[in-house]
């Protein structure tokens, strides 16, 4: 007998050989499916642990922000889609809505569209201990209204001359101002709002201004570089975000924000509940014929 097909009976004799030929082929025979769904399980956990440990940081700022009379602005722009709206859910989900508020100003009135144009943002702006979120803000008008011809030519060279000097008047009071634009790619964007047409809970998100703007791609575009170009200042940066992965662009933004705003934690007591002392000792509960809701879950 040849000396290989001495090794090879060895090798088949050795213990645990059939257990490891079982293994590799139970690898072999996972699909590329189920490959893909414990990906993104792993995926989602890594997420969730990440978001996790941010919400802790972001009650810290909010924390400092308080105690030291801190004034934050923070802007999101971006077409429709990219995920602003989730990523603004990201950021405040965990903190309290009394330090950060969030603005998603209506089409202006009648009245509004008589004022002066940044007026009607100028009362949102922060007060001390505060952070406010602009979903969109007074860039509407170097977006959506230039291209949907909203207003003028003439308008939007008036606001982008003007708009950096009241973002330096800002900063010099005391506001720290963040600029966010989430770009997203067309293919990513159509997806994405094609989504929301057969999910009811998505449905609203689809307004007949989005449908409009839609085939407008090229003048959004040169609207953003234009913008980008007057608004893009020292004091005042823009910050871009790619967003073709919702869940990774909102960690990147959170921690870019958190890296922006110098904060320590707040040094506070270790909260103790004390103990019940007089649980149903002086009053017993009425017997009231309380309306319960029905218990279908």
């Amino acid at each position: 007998m040849s000396s290989d097909k001495k090794q090879s009976k060895k090798d088949e004799k050795k213990p645990g050989a059939d257990k490891a030929a079982g293994a590799e082929k139970q690898i072999e025979q996972v699909s590329p499916v189920e490959q893909a769904k414990k990906a993104k399980k792993q995926k989602n956990k890594l997420y969730e642990k990440e978001l996790k440990r941010l919400h802790v940081e972001l009650v810290k700022l909010q924390e400092w922000v308080v105690a030291k009379g801190l004034k934050v602005v923070v802007v999101f722009e971006g077409r429709d889609g990219a995920g602003k709206g989730g990523t603004i859910k990201a950021i405040t989900e965990r903190v309290s809505p009394r330090v950060f508020k969030v603005v998603a100003l209506p089409a202006p009135s009648d009245r509004e569209k008589s004022q002066m144009y940044l007026q009607r943002y100028i009362p949102h702006l922060p007060a001390a201990g505060e952070v406010v979120i602009f979903d969109r803000s007074w860039y509407n008008r170097a977006g959506v209204e230039r291209v949907m011809g909203f207003t003028d030519p003439a308008k939007v060279e008036k606001f982008l001359n003007a708009v950096p000097l009241v973002e330096k008047a800002m900063k010099e009071s005391g506001i720290i101002l963040l600029k966010y634009w989430l770009e997203v790619t067309p293919e990513e964007q159509e997806r994405r709002l094609k989504s929301r047409i057969d999910d009811g809970r998505k449905i609203w998100k689809l307004s007949p201004m989005d449908v409009k703007s839609f085939t407008r791609w090229d003048d959004y575009t040169q609207a953003r570089d234009e913008m980008f170009k007057a608004t893009d200042t020292p004091w005042a940066p823009w910050f871009v975000a790619k967003s073709e992965d919702k869940k990774s662009v909102r960690l990147n933004i959170i921690s870019h924000l958190l890296s922006q705003i110098p904060y320590k934690k707040v040094p506070h007591e270790k909260v103790e509940l004390p103990k019940r002392k007089d649980l149903g000792k002086h009053y017993k509960a009425a017997d009231y014929p309380f309306k319960f809701i029905p218990e279908v879950f």
